[in-house]
């Protein structure tokens, strides 16, 4: 009986459809993933199920953007240490320090190319789980 390997769980943060049906398609291999589309599902998505990483665009239409939702859970001792990628198609300096300052633990621009996402989630996710050990 093969024992199947539990994939990390991912929670995709993106408002874009055609982004949403890309991350999915490529990110399934190696994560289990969750979708929400706005600071209203968010907070549904990360009470309904445990992640391990979320991938978080930084302009999100709606009442919040990524930076707030980030710089909010940043402030929740359950999800504090909860590694959190930020993505944007901002590249400004200014949008860079504004991620980190909210809580990013790294920052993408986009249009990010298939191997560096996926290498910087499993990296990111592997400096937590490093952590934990310690």
């Amino acid at each position: 009986m093969s024992e199947e390997v539990q994939k990390p769980r991912l929670l995709i943060v993106e408002d874009d459809y055609e982004n949403q049906k890309f991350l999915q398609i490529f990110l399934k291999r190696k994560f289990d993933l969750a979708l929400c589309d706005s600071s209203d599902t968010f907070y549904e998505k990360l009470n309904e199920s445990k992640f391990d990483i979320i991938l978080m665009d930084i302009s999100l239409r709606g009442k919040k953007d990524g930076l707030q939702l980030t710089q909010e859970i940043r402030q929740m001792e359950e999800y504090k240490d909860l590694p959190v990628v930020g993505l944007s198609a901002h590249a400004f300096q200014r949008d860079k320090d504004n991620a980190y300052n909210a809580g990013v633990d790294i920052f993408l621009t986009k249009p990010v190319q298939n191997d560096v996402l996926m290498d910087t989630l499993l990296r990111t996710l592997e400096k937590k789980s490093k952590k934990e050990v310690l």
